[in-house]
């Protein structure tokens, strides 16, 4: 009989060529959904350091700056809000890549660093330890008083009956949503509040988006300002620049995001057995399932509450949530698939969620600042200054729309709470790594509200609105200098190589099976031999491996430092 012919090849070549196409298209799909599913889950997983930490760099006090800088120079100080965000990025990235590697924050390092040195042990504690200590208290009351001040006069703009200090006491209130919520700091993430502070950025970014886009903004000239200018070494713009540099680059934001990238963020579990590595992941224990039972919603809540409320006015086992470790070398770092599981998914939440929103947040404060004051010449004349948050809020309403000035309100609310409830908890942190002070949440909260209370209700109540921005920018000044001595301990502890550097575990093979029990010459001795023993016995040493800074990241670091400290020298000068 003869072959097929040629149709019938044909067609079974179009067949085959169908089906194949069949199998690739599906392929393609399937790699497609699996490739939106890991990251859906990573997002999932590994959101939420960076939102919380990006809440710190456009708080009331940047509002104010932004929109003095923006009312004064236009869109031509974009570039320096850029190039802020970029430092911000740089130094929160090595707080959380210290957090992760080692399991402990900032404030636990220094106290390591410094309080039991070999030599002149009190010298480093009392001229070094506790004068940071302080310096990082009072960085983090000047926040807590900027953050209050800018809600208060929110209040006030959304409800004009109120009086200034109507509006520091009731915002003096939001310590009672933290009261709330378990305590955020410990060894793994608080959905609850992050999902909280998550919704405020996206309110924040979501109200001044809508005002830029009801305001006649020429966007080709806006794009140029991120383009660097001599315009910048000018005498009053160099000042403002500086301005935005020390109020964007919050030092306790450094201290709270080094202390939740030492949280485990997929319930990551580790087991050693003959140095083999057994891991696992488990469903996250803060998820609201862990309160279910079967008996329902509503006795699932109250389970909530009362866990939350006893948790809340106890103060935490120091065994359980410190170090007891009391210099560097008795402390060992997390291990090597803890770190891998972790490092780089924080490194990219905050660099994604401090450029997607802080920077881009600052940035439209900025131009709204400079369509609004600078190129509206009308409106410039009638201001005949610098702006305010109270004309910012008068002259959008008239120039604008009533809508838009109620938004913007809104949305300095919510900047102010959010940035608010962060420095409390940071806080919380610094005493905690510092001096060990463990108190209840309640305590603590309380505590740091009070301090901030009693400078704010003084000053607005003798001295009005005048009296409230002059102490705004005084707050981003004490900022500002405290800066440089935070960030120089971070720079050089992410730097060192004996901090930084994580355990590899070693396959165990028949050759250190056999060595690690070996009889003695002469003698019936049986010796155990570990596997960290040096080379001279025929033994490997463990590996080990580094994560501390390259030689660019520490140039780039000081070079940074460098330009924070003559900023502040310049303040100083100028003032």
């Amino acid at each position: 009989m003869g072959g097929p012919t040629t149709s019938q090849r044909d067609d079974g070549d179009d067949r085959e060529s169908h089906t194949s196409s069949i199998t690739i298209t599906r392929r393609i799909s399937s790699f497609s959904i699996h490739a939106c599913q890991t990251v859906y889950g990573h997002a999932r997983n590994h959101t939420g350091v960076g939102l919380i930490c990006s809440v710190a760099y456009f708080d009331p006090g940047n509002w104010g700056v932004d929109l003095q800088a923006g009312s004064e120079s236009g869109y031509r100080l974009l570039f320096v809000v850029l190039l802020s965000g970029i430092f911000a990025v740089f130094l929160q990235v090595l707080a959380s890549k210290l957090g992760c590697v080692t399991g402990l924050d900032l404030a636990t390092h220094c106290r390591l660093l410094f309080h039991d040195r070999p030599k002149h042990t009190r010298l480093y504690r009392w001229g070094i330890l506790y004068p940071l200590y302080m310096l990082a208290e009072v960085a983090i009351i000047a926040t807590d008083l900027a953050e209050m001040l800018g809600s208060a006069i929110a209040l006030v703009l959304l409800f004009p009956r109120l009086q200034l200090w109507h509006g520091v006491l009731i915002t003096a209130a939001d310590v009672i949503l933290l009261l709330a919520m378990r305590d955020p700091l410990r060894g793994t993430p608080v959905r609850m509040f992050e999902l909280l502070i998550a919704g405020l950025v996206l309110a924040v970014l979501l109200c001044v988006a809508i005002i830029i886009s009801k305001v006649n903004v020429n966007w080709s000239d806006a794009f140029l300002g991120f383009v660097p200018s001599k315009y910048i070494f000018k005498s009053s713009a160099l000042y403002t620049s500086v301005g935005i540099i020390g109020a964007t680059v919050m030092p306790h934001s450094l201290f709270l995001g080094s202390n939740l990238a030492t949280q485990d963020r997929i319930s990551y579990r580790i087991t050693h057995k003959d140095d083999r590595i057994e891991v696992y992941t488990a469903s996250n224990t803060n998820s609201p399932g862990r309160y279910r039972n079967g008996n329902g919603l509503l006795p699932s809540l109250v389970n909530y509450v009362k866990t939350s409320f006893r948790n809340a006015v106890r103060a935490p086992d120091v065994n359980n949530y410190f170090t007891t470790a009391k210099r560097h070398s008795e402390h060992e770092n997390n291990h090597l698939g803890f770190v891998l599981a972790h490092v780089y998914h924080g490194i990219a939440d905050i660099v994604i969620c401090l450029l997607g929103f802080a920077v881009v947040i600052n940035a439209l404060i900025l131009i709204l600042a400079g369509a609004v004051f600078y190129y509206g010449s009308d409106i410039a004349r009638q201001t005949g200054g610098p702006a305010s948050l109270f004309d910012a809020y008068a002259l959008i309403g008239k120039f604008v729309g009533k809508g838009a000035a109620t938004l913007f309100a809104i949305a300095l609310l919510a900047s102010g709470q959010s940035s608010s409830l962060i420095a409390t908890v940071a806080g919380q942190a610094v005493a905690e790594g510092f001096i060990r002070w463990s108190v209840s949440p309640v305590l603590r909260r309380l505590l740091t509200r009070l301090i901030a209370i009693v400078p704010s209700m003084t000053v607005a109540i003798v001295m009005g609105r005048e009296g409230v921005d002059t102490l705004l920018v005084a707050s981003q000044v004490v900022l500002s200098m405290a800066l440089p001595f935070i960030t120089l301990p971070l720079i050089y502890l992410t730097s060192s190589q004996k901090i930084m550097s994580v355990r590899k575990p070693r396959q165990e093979t028949a050759t250190d099976l056999s060595l690690q029990e070996e009889t003695l010459p002469g003698s019936s001795t049986t010796v155990g031999r570990t596997r960290d023993t040096d080379q001279e016995f025929g033994n490997a040493v463990d590996e080990w491996v580094d994560f501390s800074n390259s030689k660019i990241t520490i140039i780039v670091g000081m070079s940074i430092w460098l330009v924070i400290v003559v900023a502040n020298v310049y303040v100083l000068v100028s003032l």
